[in-house]
C-alpha cells in the first residue's frame, strides 16, 4: 500500500487551510465578476457549437455536399469535443485551470476566424475538429474552476446560475443564426463567433488561478498569495471585515454515508484515469457517467430530430418546424433556471430523480396518446425539455463535487466525454427507430425508457453533496 509522503501531507494541510478560508467568504462582487468573465467565455463556446446546424443548408448548396459530406460536417465537431474533453481534464489537473481555459478560448476563436476563409470541405472539417477540441476542453474545466472558488453554502445556486450561460448561448445562437444566416450568409456568423477569442487575454489577466489547485500541487506560497488577494477584494467590495476562519472544512459527514469512512491511502494519493475507479470514486464515476449518458441521449435524441419530425412527419414548413423546435429549447432554459433556484433545497439526487423521471413519464405519456398532431408534440416536448435540460445542467454542478482537487478536472472531462457519446448515439438510434416506419410513438417509448433508467440510477445510487465542503465530500 502506498503511504502518503511528507510532501503529500503538507499539501493536504495547505489544501484544508485554503478550503477553510473559502468557507468564510461571503458572496460578493468579486465572485460575480469572475463568474461573469468565465461565463461570457462559456456563452460563446455554446454559441459556436450550434452554428454548424444553421450553416449546413448553405454549405450543401455552395460546395455541393453529398449526404455523407453533410454527416461529416455535423459530427466532426462532436468527435473533437469528445477528445478535447478527455485531454483537457488531465492538462488542467497538471498545468492549471485558468491556463487551459484561456488556451481553449484562444484556439476556438482562431479556428472560427479561419473557418470564415474556407472555400472547400477538407480544411473546413479540419478546423471544425480543432474548434471541437477547444470547446470540449473549455466547458468541463470551467465547471471545475467555478466549483473551486465557491463555498459550500448555496454552492448549487451560485454554480448553476453560471452554468445557465451555456443553454442561454445555445438559445441565442439559434435565434441569431436563424436571422443572420439567411440575411448575410454563414461566414458572417462564424466571424461574429470568433471575436470572443480575444477574451483569452482577459481571462489570463483578470481571473486568478484556483488556490485549491495551487495548494494541492504543493505551491503553497502562491496559493496563500492568491487567497490573500481574493480576501482583500471580497472585504473591499462588502465593506466589512471577514469572519474568522473555521479550521475544520465543515461538519462531519452523515454517519453511514460513503464519505463518513476515513479515506484510504490509495484514495488520497491516486491520480490519473485509474484514480476515477479507486475506492469510493469507482461508484461515483459509474453513477454519474450513467446520468451523463442517459440525460444527453434523451436531450439530443429529442432536439436533433424534432425539426425533421415536424417537417416530414407532420408536413410543417421548414420555418414552422424550426419555430416549434426553438420553443422547446426556450422551455428547457426555464427548466435550467428552476433547477438553479431549487437545487440547494431539494438536493442533487432528488433533482436528477424528479427531473429525469418526469421526462420519462412525459415521453411515455406522449407515446401512449399517439402523438397525432404537431401541437400535441410541441406541448409535451416543451414540458419534458424542462426535465432533461434541468437534469443535465445539474451535472455540471454535481460532477466537480464528486472528485478531489487533484483529479477534479479529469472527472469533469470524463463526464464531458460520456456526454458526447450520448449526443452521438441518441440521434443515431432515434433515426433508426423513426426510419423504420415514421413511428413517432416508438421513438418516444425508447427515449422514455432511457430517461427512466437514468432516473432510477440517480435516485437509488447517487450520493448527496448539497451544502457540504468539497474537501469533506472528496478527501
Amino acid at each position: 500500500m502506498t503511504r502518503p509522503t511528507a510532501a503529500t501531507r503538507e499539501a493536504v494541510t495547505a489544501r484544508d487551510a485554503i478550503a477553510a478560508r473559502f468557507e468564510r467568504l461571503p458572496a460578493s462582487r468579486w465572485h460575480v465578476t469572475v463568474r461573469l468573465i468565465v461565463g461570457v467565455v462559456t456563452f460563446f463556446e455554446a454559441f459556436d457549437q450550434l452554428l454548424i446546424a444553421y450553416a449546413l443548408p448553405e454549405l450543401r448548396q455552395e460546395w455541393h455536399l453529398t449526404d455523407g459530406d453533410a454527416t461529416s460536417v455535423l459530427t466532426v465537431g462532436s468527435v473533437g469535443m469528445l477528445i478535447g474533453a478527455l485531454l483537457s481534464g488531465r492538462l488542467a489537473d497538471r498545468f492549471g485551470r485558468v491556463r487551459v481555459i484561456a488556451y481553449c478560448v484562444a484556439a476556438s476563436g482562431l479556428a472560427g476566424l479561419a473557418l470564415v476563409a474556407c472555400t472547400s470541405l477538407a480544411p473546413f472539417l479540419a478546423l471544425r475538429f480543432v474548434q471541437g477540441l477547444a470547446i470540449g476542453g473549455e466547458v468541463p474545466v470551467a465547471a471545475a474552476f467555478i466549483s473551486e472558488i465557491t463555498r459550500s453554502f448555496k454552492r448549487g445556486r451560485f454554480v448553476l446560475l453560471y452554468e445557465l450561460v451555456f443553454p442561454a448561448g445555445l438559445t441565442v445562437g439559434a435565434l441569431a443564426a436563424a436571422w443572420l444566416v439567411p440575411a448575410a450568409g454563414w461566414r458572417v456568423m462564424f466571424a461574429v463567433a470568433a471575436v470572443p477569442g480575444l477574451l483569452a487575454f482577459l481571462v489570463q489577466r483578470t481571473v486568478p488561478e484556483s488556490p485549491r489547485w495551487l495548494a494541492d500541487r504543493g505551491r503553497t506560497a502562491e496559493a496563500e498569495a492568491v487567497m490573500d488577494e481574493i480576501e482583500a477584494k471580497v472585504s473591499a467590495t462588502t465593506g466589512e471585515p471577514l469572519p474568522p476562519v473555521r479550521h475544520s472544512p465543515g461538519p462531519p459527514a452523515h454517519p453511514g454515508s460513503p464519505t463518513a469512512k476515513a479515506a484510504t491511502d490509495a484514495e488520497r494519493t491516486a491520480t490519473g484515469l485509474r484514480s476515477l475507479f479507486t475506492g469510493r470514486y469507482r461508484r461515483r464515476t459509474l453513477v454519474v457517467g450513467a446520468i451523463w449518458f442517459t440525460g444527453y441521449f434523451v436531450n439530443y435524441g429529442v432536439t436533433s430530430w424534432l425539426p425533421s419530425i415536424y417537417k416530414d412527419g407532420y408536413g410543417l414548413t421548414l420555418s414552422d418546424a424550426l419555430l416549434y423546435s426553438t420553443v422547446t429549447s426556450v422551455a428547457g432554459l426555464l427548466g435550467c433556471l428552476l433547477v438553479a433556484l431549487t437545487v440547494d433545497i431539494l438536493g442533487r439526487r432528488k433533482i436528477f430523480a424528479i427531473f429525469l423521471g418526469g421526462s420519462a413519464a412525459l415521453l411515455l405519456t406522449l407515446a401512449a396518446l399517439g402523438a397525432h398532431t404537431p401541437v400535441q408534440v410541441l406541448i409535451w416536448t416543451s414540458l419534458l425539455a424542462v426535465g432533461f435540460f434541468g437534469s443535465n445542467i445539474c451535472l455540471y454542478l454535481y460532477t466537480p463535487e464528486l472528485y478531489p482537487t487533484r483529479m477534479r478536472a479529469l472527472g469533469c472531462s470524463v463526464g464531458g466525454a460520456v456526454n458526447r457519446l450520448g449526443v452521438i448515439l441518441g440521434p443515431i438510434l432515434v433515426g433508426v427507430v423513426y426510419s423504420a416506419g415514421n413511428n413517432v410513438a416508438a421513438v418516444f417509448v425508447m427515449l422514455g425508457a432511457v430517461a427512466l433508467a437514468g432516473a432510477v440510477v440517480a435516485g437509488v445510487l447517487a450520493e448527496e453533496t448539497a451544502n457540504r465542503p468539497l474537501e469533506e465530500i472528496s478527501p
